[in-house]
């Protein structure tokens, strides 16, 4: 799987390109891509909960993304949170997310009682992306919501080491989890696989190059090797050149570093 998703809106389509909104970039199917299509599928079918873990930058939002555009299009609801929320934002983001019509209610029950009755319209997934930032009683207001048995729900937690640990922290929530997946660095093997099918300019480097740009700032991480890639193929198309050698490589990593020497 190769083809670059576009920006849809909130049901369906992958919201974030790719980091940078990086030209001719394409989404390799890596093994942890593939597995976390696999665990989607299940999820969805068994209408569960799924928490999905890393370290920033290893491709788990673009995975995630492209994995459900392709298993459940138009059935997605994305929120994310950038600070510690508490489960009355958690309501008023899902209100808006979900297009509901009319003004929030005050009273926490009301809330409760319409974002229930719009949950059990039609299933849905729902993707709490930076899910590192929820805390205990944000965790347990989602499972509070797929808990309901008229909800119809599938719920997707991406986010850092801190929401495997809070989930795992609790029993009755971690309970609920049925898919757990964890993403890691890619091997230095993998590198090699896989980044000449990430961008045109990688696909007829020398392999040692690419294991030298991997040892000295790419270190197995998407985000990472997107800034590497951006960087040379700025590099390459202001010189006219079209292959990546290590001048081009010094010239980026310097912009990488913050040093000069």
């Amino acid at each position: 799987m190769t083809a670059t998703p576009t920006p849809e809106n909130n049901y369906g389509d992958p919201v974030p390109e790719h980091y940078l909104g990086l030209a001719g970039v394409n989404v390799v199917a890596t093994e942890a891509l593939m597995m976390a299509h696999d665990n989607l599928a299940d999820v969805i079918e068994a209408q569960a909960m799924m928490c999905v873990h890393g370290d920033a930058g290893l491709g788990k939002t673009l995975s995630v993304n492209a994995a459900l555009c392709r298993l459940a299009p138009g059935l997605v609801c994305r929120v994310q949170f950038r600070a510690r929320p508490t489960p009355r934002d958690i309501r008023h983001t899902l209100f808006t997310a979900l297009a509901v019509s009319g003004r929030p209610p005050a009273k926490p029950i009301e809330f409760d009682l319409i974002l229930k009755d719009v949950l059990a319209e039609r299933f849905r997934i729902l993707v709490c992306d930076e899910a590192q930032w929820l805390s205990r009683e944000c965790f347990e207001y989602w499972r509070h919501l797929w808990d309901d048995q008229r909800t119809q729900i599938a719920i997707v937690f991406v986010g850092g080491g801190d929401c495997y640990e809070v989930l795992r922290r609790e029993p009755m929530l971690s309970s609920r989890v049925y898919v757990w997946q964890e993403f890691r660095r890619m091997t230095a093997e993998q590198v090699l696989t896989v980044i000449p099918a990430y961008h045109p300019i990688w696909a007829q480097a020398d392999p040692e190059i690419i294991a030298y740009a991997d040892t000295h700032a790419g270190h197995g991480n998407f985000r990472s090797w997107a800034k590497i890639t951006s960087h040379a193929a700025r590099t390459l198309n202001k010189a006219g050149r079209d292959t990546v050698d290590h001048d081009v490589l010094g010239y980026v990593f310097s912009k990488l570093s913050g040093r000069t020497g």
